[in-house]
């Protein structure tokens, strides 16, 4: 009867069977510790959640707006849709890597700041269509054929799109602890290969070669490292002002 009438019953880990029914909360385990895994785990949890969500929003912008502004603006299919398929397939396997990686583990309670999270991930977006242009701007400029271009797109679609989960994974530096899984540098490292190979020998598109598949990674790095700059200067302002609490 006490634990029906408690606003938050808790049985041990011996309890009788009715004990258990009655709870609210059940300890697998003798002491308390089992309570602070249990919020351990919890802020674990969270923290993926944010990495993934601040992830999809900017690489959906990345992608979708690119492609969007390419085909509207300038009349031009930037992938093919067969491209496209290949894309969404290797983004797949990255994000369930996600689950696996190492976070931050907050001392303090945690909560959904999603305003926060929209702006830092359409900065990261923004700063992706705009490399995506550069990169364009430049290849029209060479005189590319068009099966090329959309080859040199593909490739920094995946090779770039999938480093945006390091940038995204913590708010704070990329190189700073914790760092990535083993799980999930292992997913995006053989993605962005796999990628750079499909883009190379031309599986159903246009081959580069390797002199440009490493042009490609050396953009995409100097890229990287810019939006990481970024992120820290949004968070920062952001904070730093007090907006969005």
């Amino acid at each position: 009867p006490a634990l029906k009438k408690a606003d938050c019953g808790i049985a041990v880990a011996n309890a009788t069977d009715a004990a258990r029914a009655a709870a609210d909360i059940i300890l697998t385990a003798p002491g308390l510790s089992v309570i602070n895994e249990a919020i351990k785990q919890a802020r674990i949890t969270f923290e993926r959640m944010k990495s993934y969500s601040i992830f999809r929003v900017a690489e959906t912008i990345r992608i979708i707006l690119f492609m969007t502004l390419s085909i509207v603006v300038f009349n031009f299919y930037p992938i093919t849709a067969l491209m496209i398929i290949i894309l969404a397939l290797l983004n797949d396997i990255p994000i369930l890597a996600i689950a696996y990686d190492n976070t931050k583990i907050q001392t303090e309670p945690v909560r959904w700041n999603m305003p926060e999270m929209l702006t830092v991930a359409s900065t990261l977006g923004i700063t992706g269509v705009l490399s995506s242009f550069l990169l364009f701007f430049i290849l029209m400029e060479l005189k590319f054929s068009t099966e090329m271009i959309q080859s040199f797109m593909f490739a920094k679609l995946v090779i770039a799109g999938h480093g945006t989960i390091y940038n995204t994974r913590i708010d704070d530096w990329f190189w700073r602890r914790p760092y990535p899984s083993w799980i999930l540098f292992g997913a995006t490292f053989s993605t962005r290969v796999l990628g750079t190979l499909i883009a190379v020998y031309g599986f159903l598109i246009t081959p580069i070669g390797w002199i440009y598949a490493l042009y490609m990674w050396a953009y995409a790095l100097a890229w990287f490292v810019f939006n990481d700059v970024i992120k820290m200067a949004t968070y920062h302002f952001l904070r730093q002002r007090g907006l969005y609490g």
